[in-house]
């Protein structure tokens, strides 16, 4: 299912597409607004339909543009993420920006409709998935670029291969620093196999405030975590600022690395490990593979 308020047509070329994970609140939303006011022509991705369309409209008035559209997808549900991006493949020709912001934090061990644990699901395995099956259309532009929103909250993380949907011993720092861990491992890895092209890979400390993160829903997000957390969120606003920086910059010519307020900042001794990079985005196809054999020969053929 899909929403297309004010959508251009399959025969219009806009010269910059972007498309942003949870663009329904916090950051998502305010690197929508800004990629607007930058005249990119910004899909957003959302769950909920009537969330995304209020944020639709808010994006509308705050950027006094028009060049934005709703389009629906369950990060949480890898059948959710094909549909979608089937349907953005064959509506659009490139895809100049992707931002990677969707992100959940659970208090209490949650699954997503394919069985793996939450946020490592949601925040890591959904986007690991849509930027693969995304990725020949970022290849299309002239200088195509990946942000993915990572956090401070990485360096108490650990990738745990053998029980990486936490079955026991969950905590809630434990799911988070992994799920934030493997967002920068990701564009690590990423980052190696986009050698021979245009396209630039970089991650993001938040700049995220709790709201943006969905867990003021139904997940009984408390004080307690909030305070835990706290250090590691910003403003939506600064968030958006670096992230929209990195994604759109015409001379950027840096890919791999880890950007607190447009520099490049200190990560964990873990998240440099590119034998680790490797060992997890290999786990991340085999798990895919697990629950649908046509998604991983399409990221072996991409």
């Amino acid at each position: 299912m899909q929403s297309h308020d004010h959508a251009i047509s399959i025969n219009e070329s806009p010269s910059k597409i972007a498309l942003v994970t949870g663009a329904n609140s916090g950051m998502g939303l305010a690197t929508t607004v800004e990629l607007l006011k930058k005249d990119y022509y910004v899909v957003m991705l959302c769950r909920s339909e009537q969330r995304g369309k209020e944020a639709l409209q808010i994006a509308k008035e705050q950027s006094n543009r028009e060049h934005v559209e709703l389009m629906l997808c369950d990060l949480g549900s890898l059948h959710s993420i094909r549909q979608f991006a089937e349907a953005f493949n064959e509506r659009f020709s490139k895809l100049d920006a992707l931002i990677n912001n969707a992100g959940v934090v659970t208090t209490k061990r949650t699954t997503t409709s394919d069985g793996f644990e939450s946020m490592l699901g949601i925040n890591h395995l959904g986007h690991f998935l849509l930027t693969n099956l995304l990725l020949e259309k970022i290849k299309r532009s002239e200088q195509g670029r990946i942000v993915t929103v990572s956090s401070g909250a990485h360096k108490v993380g650990k990738i745990h291969f053998d029980d990486p949907h936490l079955k026991n011993n969950f905590s809630v720092i434990k799911g988070y620093g992994q799920s934030k861990l493997a967002n920068i491992l990701f564009t690590v890895k990423l980052d190696e196999l986009l050698q021979n092209t245009t396209v630039k890979a970089n991650c993001v400390h938040p700049g995220a405030v709790s709201t943006s993160l969905g867990i003021n829903r139904d997940t009984g997000f408390g004080k307690t975590i909030h305070s835990v957390l706290r250090p590691f969120f910003q403003t939506p606003e600064q968030g958006a600022d670096t992230a929209v920086y990195l994604a759109t910059f015409p001379d950027l010519d840096v890919s791999g690395e880890y950007f607190y307020k447009r520099e490049i900042i200190e990560r964990s001794t873990l998240a440099q490990d590119k034998t680790l990079a490797e060992n997890l985005w290999e786990w991340s196809e085999r798990e895919i593979a697990l629950k649908d054999k046509h998604l991983l020969q399409e990221l072996k053929n991409s």
